[in-house]
């Protein structure tokens, strides 16, 4: 909860142009969580980073929605300039499991679905479509269980 408020707070000054409050908030949360977010980013209020967000670097051109649960050791990094018109763009409901790696290439966006979910130690190069599970090194997208009713 701690590093997301501050994440939050540091995105909310920059926006309102005090940059040198925004970058001593992104050194806080390095400091004490060990964590690269930067206030660049798009970000909602109410994801989460599981175990404080411990080992999450995430790169300035990326969007993440509501709901979203990124667990620890997790890496979002792109190629593209800061400022690029290429985004890694995370909708609504996704779950980012641990160690899991979304690289984009420098002309390049990626689209994580609405709930999608990123299994542990995945590597993403490319889309997930709304729903996916995307497992594996390079990820691929599993089909869903069947439920066998009793």
């Amino acid at each position: 909860m701690i590093p997301v408020l501050i994440w939050w707070c540091s995105t909310r000054l920059y926006r309102m142009g005090l940059k040198p409050l925004a970058w001593a908030l992104k050194g806080l949360n390095f400091t004490l969580f060990h964590t690269v977010l930067p206030f660049q980013c798009e970000i909602q209020r109410d994801i989460e980073l599981m175990h404080q967000g411990l080992g999450i670097v995430v790169h300035p051109n990326v969007t993440i929605g509501h709901r979203v649960r990124i667990y620890n050791h997790v890496t979002i990094g792109s190629d593209a300039c800061i400022g690029s018109p290429y985004r890694i763009t995370i909708e609504d409901g996704v779950m980012i499991g641990t160690g899991a790696k979304i690289i984009a290439k420098r002309e390049q966006s990626i689209r994580i679905g609405a709930g999608a979910k990123i299994g542990a130690n995945a590597v993403v190069l490319g889309d997930v479509p709304a729903g996916a599970t995307a497992v594996g090194v390079p990820a691929r997208c599993i089909p869903p269980r069947e439920r066998h009713e009793n």
